[in-house]
Order: structure tokens, then C-alpha cells, then sequence
């Protein structure tokens, strides 16, 4: 089996244990190499968020990029992978996606994921939403992105907030044909 890439890029968004639990379900997935960029804001947001470390969530990428690096290998067309997820996506983000800013890695990334029509998935994270936030998601949708916000499901009837967190970012990763672990619904 060869070995496939998908990138991760997390923003400065709340949440950041999004992109945290997508490296860490990913880690468990053989044959998958992630690569992680991080925008200036999701360090930030890191730090007043959450206990993680900078250098736990580094260990759990195959290959960081930082995020000015525009020459980085994620940032070429050339470079397969099966696409990105920007978990979480910020509203600077996702306006930078829609409008084709390629300001730093994290948008070249995304943007060169939708060029070559690869999955690009966006954990938007913002509410309430104005006219400008919904007319981004739907310039990104027409581009071939998925808007993909954390709503939690409740069915399984989770018992911890990391248990919404992780059935949130499994859905988004579904979105990428990779077999998570998760439970699904069944039907009554």
C-alpha cells in the first residue's frame, strides 16, 4: 500500500483541539503522512485555549511547514496529496481561501487544493454569521470546497467534550474516504 498525504491546517479560530484531534486520528491511520501548517493566530489561540504543547502537536505531524514558507512542498500542484482540512477555519481564512490570497501557506495550500480539484474541507468556526461570512463558504463551495462547521452530533450520546470533538473531526475526515473509528448512526 503506498503511502498517501493529506494536509492539516489549523487557524486561529477557537477550537485549535480540532486540528489537535485531526493529527492525533490521523496518527492511527497507517500508510497516511500528514503534513501541518499553522497560522500565527492558531499558535495564539493554542496558548489561551488549551494545556497542549507546542511540541506535542508537532510530533504528531510527519512534516510541519511554517507558515510563510510559500515554497514549501505543499504549496505545488505537483505535490499529490488527497487534500487539505483546515480545522479549525477562521473567518480571516476562509475570506482568504475565497478570494484567492495565497497570503501565506495556509491559503497557497488550500488554494493549490482547489486548483488541482482535490477535497478541501473548512471547520469554519464563527456564529452568528453575517452577509460577507456566507457569501465566502459559498464562493468556496462553488470552487469544489466543503464547509464543514463543528456541529455536534448528539446520537451517540457523548459523555465528554472530547468525545464531540472527536466525532466532529471524524466526520470531517469522512470526507476523505479514510476509515475512522467512530460511532455511526444506525437507524432505529
Amino acid at each position: 500500500m503506498t503511502t498517501q498525504r493529506i494536509i492539516i491546517g489549523i487557524s486561529g479560530a477557537s477550537g485549535f483541539q480540532y486540528g489537535f484531534k485531526a493529527l492525533q486520528l490521523l496518527s492511527q491511520i497507517p500508510h497516511i503522512e500528514t503534513h501541518l501548517v499553522m497560522s500565527k493566530g492558531a499558535e495564539l489561540t493554542r496558548q489561551y485555549e488549551t494545556q497542549i504543547s507546542a511540541e506535542s502537536v508537532l510530533e504528531l505531524a510527519d512534516v510541519v511547514h511554517h507558515s510563510e514558507n510559500v515554497a514549501a512542498s505543499i504549496s505545488s500542484g505537483s505535490f499529490k496529496t488527497l487534500g487539505m482540512l483546515v480545522a479549525p477555519c477562521s473567518m480571516r481564512t476562509l475570506a482568504s481561501i475565497a478570494h484567492g490570497f495565497s497570503d501565506n501557506l495556509l491559503s497557497r495550500a488550500a488554494d493549490v487544493v482547489l486548483k488541482e480539484r482535490r477535497k478541501l474541507v473548512l471547520m469554519v468556526r464563527e456564529t452568528p454569521l453575517h452577509l460577507t461570512h456566507l457569501d465566502n463558504m459559498r464562493k468556496v463551495t462553488e470552487m469544489g470546497g466543503i464547509i464543514f462547521p463543528p456541529v455536534p452530533a448528539l446520537y451517540h450520546q457523548p459523555q465528554s467534550v472530547d468525545e464531540i470533538i472527536t466525532h466532529s473531526v471524524s466526520r470531517a475526515l469522512d470526507q476523505f474516504d479514510l476509515s475512522i473509528d467512530m460511532p455511526r448512526w444506525e437507524g432505529k
